[in-house]
């Protein structure tokens, strides 16, 4: 056991960097910041499993003219989407319900495009984004696309037949929270943190009134050259939570981009991810679910089950996780499965700059960590 032990915190000292190594990406991610009008950017990198570097540059808010911190947390956006998937393949295994079935009898109305009335539109579309579902009447309330409560419900269908092409799509995961609350019973915030915040330990949650308000990190739009705050990114909502319908009134909480967490605790759970389903010694999902959120099914946008995989981001290599931006805030979240590596970088507000599809902050940074840091 203690020579156990002693290899373990050998390896680790073999992975942390340098003084100089940390002066260096200090040195270029500060560049690169100023370069692209960033405000703040957290960061947090994971090589051979271990936490080998977290850092959190530039201001948590302008108007109190804090320093950003890392344990501080941030909306993170559409990666939320990928923990709403990892709780569906649990009730997936739990055989509560099965990635072939009509997604209509598991929401409780009707899902069906009306140009292919009889083309079954199943979980595993909506977890794809190929369901053919289109957020064009909105997606902050199942009323849009409810035949009994707008009669123009049809607007929220494209004209390509279900199962055949991809459309990202955030009413697909606002309703998928819903399915997760018909089938447990249980508000969707509290499941999320019961069965994998929870067993991770792992701080965060989508419920704003559940967290500590003061870890919040202020997010900021970018439009004509200049930042504006986003308050609504943190809206407690507390109205419609005292109405709260379980199975229904889902999308409140935001199960599609309203995780709240930090860049560190964000790469505990990418850890999971990495390896297949397990993390800290606790296995959140099978390595069978896990393979298959991370297996593309749609091409060339290589999109899984709320993952995806992207070549785009360090030349070279072919990387899994996912994105977000919303409010100003632009949020990566990618690893190596094989390699055993993965980054989370986390802005709250940057230029309009980008490159591939990702803002320059975002992929600079992608770059700076993995060259310092894991691939020497």
């Amino acid at each position: 056991m203690i020579k156990k032990l002693i290899l373990a915190f050998s390896a680790l000292f073999l992975y942390l960097p340098s003084h100089a190594q940390l002066k260096k990406i200090a040195q270029e991610i500060t560049q690169s910041m100023a370069n692209t009008e960033t405000i703040g950017l957290a960061v947090a990198v994971i090589k051979n499993n271990q936490l080998v570097y977290q850092q959190s540059f530039g201001k948590k808010s302008l108007e109190d003219d804090l320093p950003l911190s890392n344990s501080d947390i941030f909306r993170i956006a559409s990666i939320s989407k990928s923990f709403a998937a990892t709780s569906m393949m649990q009730l997936v295994e739990a055989k509560k319900a099965s990635l072939d079935d009509d997604f209509g009898n598991l929401v409780g109305f009707k899902i069906r495009n009306p140009k292919f009335p009889e083309t079954v539109i199943t979980l595993r579309m909506v977890l794809s984004h190929t369901s053919s579902i289109n957020d064009s009447q909105g997606y902050f309330n199942l009323d849009a696309i409810n035949p009994a409560k707008n009669p123009n419900w049809e607007k929220c269908y494209t004209d390509k037949q279900p199962g055949t092409n991809y459309l990202y799509c955030n009413l697909n995961f606002n309703m998928l929270g819903a399915v997760i609350e018909r089938l447990t019973g249980q508000r969707f915030d509290s499941y999320v943190k019961q069965h994998i915040l929870a067993p991770l330990k792992i701080y965060g949650g989508y419920c704003i009134d559940s967290l500590d308000a003061k870890r919040f990190v202020s997010l900021y739009e970018y439009e004509n050259k200049t930042f504006k705050l986003s308050p609504a990114a943190y809206a407690p909502r507390r109205e419609e939570l005292s109405n709260y319908q379980i199975g229904y009134t889902t999308p409140v909480l935001s199960p599609t981009g309203g995780m709240k967490i930090s860049a560190t605790d964000l790469a505990t759970y990418m850890t999971m991810h990495m390896n297949y389903g397990k993390a800290k010694g606790t296995r959140i999902i099978t390595k069978r679910s896990a393979r298959q959120m991370q297996t593309p099914l749609s091409i060339p946008e290589n999109y899984g089950l709320a993952l995806r995989t992207t070549n785009k981001l360090i030349s070279g290599k072919t990387l899994t996780g996912h994105t977000g931006s919303a409010y100003g805030l632009y949020s990566a979240m990618f690893f190596d499965p094989k390699q055993k590596f993965g980054m989370v970088v986390i802005t709250n507000g940057t230029g309009a700059n980008e490159t591939d599809g990702f803002k320059n902050i975002i992929k600079e940074s992608f770059n700076i960590l993995y060259q310092h840091l894991i691939a020497k």
